[in-house]
């Protein structure tokens, strides 16, 4: 007879999956969907809605071979104690970074002209940007797994697993970090299409709200991760309550990303 599964176990696979749709909203591949999505809307108009779900399946096959691959050695392996602190900063750096690029974008855009999301990724990686094959567009997005945000998250996933068994439960958490990440970002592909399909004022308007968003989201958690590092007591009121965080911020930016859409598909303003 198969055990039932523990509470705790349902609650890290919820987290998880929620997780993965927070890490889709991600301004870097917000920015790179959008750049892939406005290149292949020209060279392959067929394929560019479907950027955003390629993107993330070369995305997430990287999370899941990693948390595999820590799974399997992390009975000989020790996480060192800087690894969290560290890890805390360079994400608060980046987040600031994203945060503060998105909202000069917003403030720089012309009336007439859409606001594009901005990341950091993709200037770095330039041309990778425009491609038209679909496993060329896959592998941007495994490229831009290699970076210590998501490494650190595959790690959490493999370290994670080895409490409740080994590297079966590591694969099982990185594919639904990916099924929540395909969800978002492919949603965005499509949303990004629609975009550009259509012009007008409405659009406008719709892609500031979402820049807004993006900057606002950023900048918040980037604070939230600078309060947690500096107040002993805010760090203990947060722990336990990261899927309730998690929730909040995919509802934040789902309810905006859905006005956005909301306002593309109404009539084209005079």
């Amino acid at each position: 007879m198969i055990p039932a599964p523990s509470s705790d176990w349902l609650s890290l696979l919820i987290l998880t999956f929620v997780l993965g749709m927070k890490h889709g909203f991600d301004a870097d591949h917000l920015a790179t969907i959008d750049g892939l999505t406005r290149f292949n809307t020209r060279a392959r108009p067929r394929m560019a809605r479907y950027c955003g779900l390629l993107f993330s399946l070369g995305h997430g096959a990287v999370v899941v071979g990693i948390a595999l691959g820590i799974s399997l050695i992390a009975g000989h392996w020790a996480v060192p104690e800087w690894f969290g602190v560290v890890g805390s900063l360079i994400s608060i750096a980046f987040l600031i970074a994203l945060g503060s690029l998105n909202l000069a974008a917003v403030l720089r855009a012309g009336p007439r002209e859409v606001v594009q999301p901005v990341g950091l990724k993709g200037r770095l990686l330039g041309g990778l940007g425009q491609v038209s094959q679909p496993l060329l567009v896959a592998v941007v997005g495994a490229l831009f797994a290699l970076s210590f945000d998501t490494l650190s998250q595959a790690a959490f996933f493999a370290l994670t697993a080895t409490q409740f068994g080994g590297w079966q439960h590591a694969l099982v958490l990185g594919l639904l970090f990916t099924l929540g990440m395909l969800l978002t970002d492919g949603i965005n592909g499509l949303w990004i299409a629609r975009l550009i399909a259509r012009a007008d004022q409405v659009a406008l308007v719709a892609s500031r709200v979402m820049g807004l968003v993006v900057s606002g989201v950023s900048l918040l958690v980037a604070g939230f991760g600078v309060a947690k590092l500096l107040s002993p007591a805010v760090d203990a009121w947060s722990e336990g309550k990261e899927l309730i965080f998690g929730f909040a911020l995919v509802a934040i930016v789902a309810i905006s990303f859905v006005t956005a859409v909301r306002l593309t598909r109404q009539p084209a303003m005079a």
